[in-house]
């Protein structure tokens, strides 16, 4: 017994290869037990995978790391999104993803970009910033710094975001992620993300950090629409939108790569 699974590589938030945020993407008939498919997140040594399986009403969605399944990941569901509108014969502009941690997800197609509609989520300011936080940012200072599931780091410019070269493990007693924001020049905004203690130190693109990013910056400029870039090595662009207490996060995304998935049947059946 053999069974085949298909596998795509598709740098999310890019319009061509190289750019935005790898992501795995595996359509299952059916769901493997959560040991197979975290095995297989190993095997494919990509920062995420997403699978999902098709619903009378959509599709169920679920992430994976190569450490273990995480509760919600902007560019991998931009990336199964992508699969779903270009090769999977779906015929609608939006697709409803069912999830174990966040409820329902909607994605909306117009053109080549896909749009996410995720929470808002609030942060509030700290007023004594840990001093590791700016030590291991290599910087003196900031124009505020505000936390909620990550923290968020407010410089002047984007030069200034640009160039950081942080201590990223020295951050690990922070507990935290770290996003660093400034307004952009040719961007409403810019900003990078740094990870300690994950498989990769500064993510390319993020898209849940937005879900905290647009509604600061919405207040900050006055305006509900804007375009955004995280200024990392690979680099991306997203269109942002807050709406209510959601946030709309656009992107483009790119697949680089189709193949094929075989599991024999003791590869993944506890005997």
């Amino acid at each position: 017994m053999m069974q085949e699974i298909d596998f795509y590589l598709v740098d999310a938030f890019s319009d061509r290869a190289f750019g935005g945020n790898a992501a795995a993407v595996c359509p299952l008939e059916a769901w493997l037990s959560d040991e197979t498919l975290l095995k297989m997140a190993k095997q494919h040594n990509q920062s995420e995978t997403a699978f999902f399986v098709r619903t009378d009403n959509g599709f169920e969605l679920r992430w994976f790391t190569t450490q273990d399944e995480i509760n919600l990941c902007g560019h991998a569901t931009l990336a199964a999104s992508h699969v779903i509108f270009e090769y999977l014969d779906y015929p609608h502009t939006e697709i409803t993803f069912t999830t174990r941690f966040v409820g329902e997800l909607t994605v909306q197609r117009s053109g080549d970009w896909l749009t996410l509609n995720f929470p808002a989520w609030s942060t509030e300011v700290v007023d004594t910033p840990p001093p590791v936080l700016f030590s291991a940012l290599g910087i003196n200072a900031a124009n505020e710094v505000r936390v909620g599931r990550d923290y968020m780091v407010v410089l002047d410019s984007q030069r200034q975001v640009e160039a950081l070269t942080p201590d990223i493990t020295a951050m690990l007693p922070l507990g935290k992620m770290v996003c660093v924001t400034a307004p952009g020049d040719e961007y409403d905004f810019v900003s990078r993300f740094f990870c300690p203690g994950e498989g990769v130190p500064e993510d390319p693109v993020t898209g849940s950090a937005h879900s905290m990013l647009i509604p600061y910056w919405s207040e900050k400029l006055g305006k509900t629409q804007m375009s955004a870039r995280q200024v990392s090595l690979r680099g991306g662009d997203l269109r942002c939108e807050l709406k209510g207490d959601r946030v709309l996060i656009g992107g483009q995304a790119t697949l680089y790569m189709k193949g094929k998935i075989f599991l024999r049947l003791q590869d993944y059946v506890q005997l």
